[in-house]
């Protein structure tokens, strides 16, 4: 007999699966800023290549490490289309970043994914998101038009709007994938089985591309930062996360990337923020608050689940 008590428990660890999003979103956060210490001839197409490739080998070396890998029991298709999810979403970004600048590919791409993963939770799980999750989206949203959008930055080009809408998409789809991938496999071996693999689909683009910038000191360290905290580190935070709480939830806590990106662009770099910025900073900050808040009459109950084997 298996009793398992509900109430303040449960809620004690979704409120910690949701720190782990956070937390991974924290890390992706800084990849803007590490990319400003990259070398001047650095292309951001090889950057996000060799971004994977170093995450993906420390994510291998880490399961291999503690002796977890296990090739049997996976569906190739399932993990192939999170790889390739994956592996999309770093030239889609960037592109898009590129021809449309950082403000509108930034909004476009972050803003829209957890719209799309709510869409298509419903869509694959018939289950529609709660009245909270789509207001914390609508405010995380506007916040990250407030944060970004201004007079100079923005260029609206419908190729790059594609590309970045494509972005969201992918992102959505990986994390909507990687939770079926969760109910058969542990959260370790799925975020280091399908970036092994989304690296080697991406790897042809390192011999397209200029990579004399890995002969530099700057380019091999912040190449290493990115593949082992922004990547391995930050996604494995994101699947632990993702075990405990929707999909949907998950890419909208997200969102806090690009706030994390604002804020050390301007602690760091030396960017200037505007009032309508912090504006945009605040409205983010309110959004995690909504979709994070458990009404108290939630940690008051308590469910017995008795299981009989």
């Amino acid at each position: 007999m298996h009793v398992i008590l509900g109430g303040k428990g449960v809620v004690m660890k979704d409120k910690i699966s949701l720190l782990f999003v956070l937390f991974a979103a924290i890390l992706w956060g800084t990849t803007g800023t590490a990319q400003t210490f990259a070398p001047g001839n650095t292309h951001p197409i090889s950057f996000g290549a060799m971004r994977l490739a170093f995450g993906g080998t420390t994510l291998l070396l880490f399961l291999l490490i503690r002796r977890k890998l296990n090739l049997k029991g996976w569906t190739f298709k399932t993990v192939f289309m999170a790889a390739l999810c994956m592996a999309c979403y770093q030239p889609f970004f960037f592109s898009a970043v590129k021809m449309t600048g950082v403000a509108v590919g930034t909004v476009v791409a972050i803003g829209s994914s957890p719209i799309l993963a709510g869409m298509l939770e419903w869509l694959f799980t018939k289950r529609m998101p709660q009245k909270s999750w789509w207001l914390a989206t609508g405010v995380a949203i506007v916040g990250c038009l407030l944060l970004f959008t201004n007079d100079n930055a923005v260029q609206i080009k419908p190729i790059g709007i594609l590309l970045a809408l494509g972005a969201g998409l992918s992102f959505a789809s990986y994390t909507l994938i990687s939770k079926e991938l969760l109910k058969t496999h542990e959260p370790d071996a799925v975020v280091a089985v399908v970036f092994t693999l989304s690296a080697c689909l991406l790897s042809p683009l390192l011999f397209i591309f200029d990579l004399s910038w890995l002969l530099e000191l700057n380019g091999v360290a912040t190449s290493l930062y990115l593949g082992v905290f922004a990547t391995a580190i930050a996604y494995l935070l994101f699947i632990k996360g993702l075990v405990k709480i929707p999909a949907s939830t998950a890419v909208t806590l997200s969102l806090f990337e690009p706030l994390t990106a604002a804020l050390l662009g301007a602690f760091i770099v030396g960017e200037t923020l505007t009032l309508q910025s912090w504006l945009g900073v605040t409205l983010i900050f309110f959004a995690i608050f909504i979709i994070s808040f458990v009404p108290q009459k939630k940690l008051n109950k308590v469910q017995v689940n008795v299981n009989v084997k």
